[in-house]
């Protein structure tokens, strides 16, 4: 607790003044609204309004399914059940019994690996039953690197069938209720952080061979060279990611854009371990969160310069002056990349999205609040096949704006692909990362905005409603 209550001083002082808890709008943080309602293709909107939104907030948080967040949410797909109770049950092959999902009470979970060859075997065909036996794979490597690690004297069994609900994660709660929450995100490929973040950027994961060649690029769904320094970088050699990201067309198109960096550290996993070191990460230093400094496209372009350091962020939205698009990343202690504090992660997610509702910009914003991977955490739901990349497992996925429809849960099958199609549609015409359209080909096993499965996070919006007034939530809200 004395941890928890520094990092909370930490993030009054450092971050963003928060004052004192307010409650906008007559919404208490756990009252429940008139209705309930879920979107879907079906019922879409006209999506001529879209253009209100100026500024784009992408929050990516780390490691945590849906089920593990919302399993019970009222309304969303979560664990199946039949006469209330938990149908799954997942086999533990040490002590020969299968574990239903429970409620977890703890702010740190150790939860499991999640690299490519776990994905697979926590799917297992279909059957999603892979989760405990993949976890107690991962603590014994992790633990036999780092015996002293909290995980390793936390004993077993695993936490990863353990779920949270407005208990723990109040404010995730609060936000899902009053604005609009995704039941069917994706993580756009099967397997771990690095390989995510390169694809919230770019829609794909790749290693290439020659130096600022794009033609040169090879699909690698496990394997992305990584940054130096990372345990996944044996040579220690300075990778290339010479294929053609976001940031390239919107530069073209002269679109501000922002990769807001939180210093501190991150995890320093390898392989199937869930257990690991921290290095060093800021706005400078290229790492799995952080890897658009090592796109030749950016540097090619001279735009390193738009990967700062979170406190440009918050002075950005108390000026009123968000770039059009804005990525943010954590550093590992508020990350609730397991064992992270939760806690800790929403404190700083809720800071984050009250400095942008208490902006001048707020009225013309859209948050898209979601999670890299699914961190080894259960999940029932079998991620669709959409091409050689994935989707991987779900993760949780909020749309907050003063436009975003009012306590939805859409259904619609969603990965970050659909945050860049957003980003596309708003400004940029709709232009994609085409390689027949974009000017700069590349070899991509397809163009993952233009998927026939992929929905249109626009239709979480309504663009004739009256812009809503913020809801500033408390940063440390009391456990319900």
């Amino acid at each position: 607790m004395t941890g928890l209550r520094r990092l909370g001083a930490s993030l009054v002082a450092v971050l963003v003044p928060l004052g004192a808890a307010l409650l906008v709008g007559g919404y208490c943080a756990f009252a429940p609204l008139r209705d309930t309602a879920s979107v879907s293709a079906a019922d879409a909107p006209s999506l001529a309004g879209i253009h209100k939104i100026r500024h784009v907030v992408v929050i990516m948080q780390e490691n945590r399914s849906f089920d593990h967040y919302f399993g019970t949410y009222p309304g969303a797909d979560g664990f199946p059940r039949q006469q209330g109770r938990f149908t799954a049950c997942v086999p533990d092959p040490i002590r020969h019994v299968c574990v239903r999902p429970f409620h977890d009470l703890s702010a740190r979970d150790s939860g499991g690996p999640h690299q490519h060859m776990n994905a697979v075997r926590d799917v297992n065909g279909g059957r999603m039953d892979g989760f405990i036996n993949e976890a107690r794979r991962g603590l014994i490597s992790g633990c036999k690197a780092q015996p002293n690690a909290p995980q390793c004297t936390w004993g077993l069994p695993s936490d990863v069938m353990g779920y949270h609900d407005r208990h723990e994660i109040p404010n995730y709660w609060a936000y899902a209720r009053n604005f609009v929450l995704q039941d069917h995100m994706f993580e756009p490929t099967t397997s771990w952080s690095l390989p995510a973040h390169l694809f919230g950027v770019s829609e794909w994961s790749a290693r290439c061979s020659k130096p600022g060649d794009p033609m040169s690029c090879v699909n690698a769904v496990q394997n992305p060279p990584a940054p130096p320094h990372e345990p996944q970088n044996s040579t220690n050699r300075k990778p290339d990611y010479a294929w053609t990201d976001l940031t390239y067309l919107l530069h073209k198109s002269q679109v501000s854009w922002r990769y807001y960096v939180f210093t501190g550290a991150q995890p320093d996993c390898e392989e199937d371990e869930m257990i690991c070191g921290s290095i060093p990460q800021h706005a400078k230093t290229p790492g799995i969160w952080n890897p658009l400094p090592w796109f030749s496209t950016v540097r090619q372009n001279r735009q390193l310069r738009n990967i700062v350091s979170m406190k440009y962020f918050f002075r950005a939205a108390r000026n009123g002056k968000l770039p059009a698009v804005s990525w943010l990343v954590p550093s590992n202690p508020v990350s609730e990349h397991p064992p992270s504090s939760i806690t800790a992660g929403q404190a700083y997610v809720t800071s984050v999205i009250n400095a942008v509702m208490k902006s001048p910009d707020w009225r013309s914003s859209a948050i898209f609040l979601t999670w890299d991977d699914w961190g080894g955490f259960y999940d029932h739901v079998v991620p669709p096949k959409v091409d050689a990349n994935g989707y991987g497992l779900r993760v949780p996925g909020l749309v907050i704006s003063p436009y975003a429809r009012r306590g939805f849960i859409d259904h619609q099958v969603l990965s970050f692909d659909a945050y860049v199609k957003f980003i596309e549609d708003d400004f940029l015409g709709g232009q994609r990362l085409d390689p027949a359209t974009d000017g700069r080909p590349d070899p991509r096993p397809s163009v993952r905005e233009n998927m026939a499965i992929l929905g249109n996070v626009a239709l979480d919006f309504n663009f004739t409603q009256k812009p809503r007034r913020p809801m500033l939530l408390p940063v440390h809200p009391p456990h319900g």
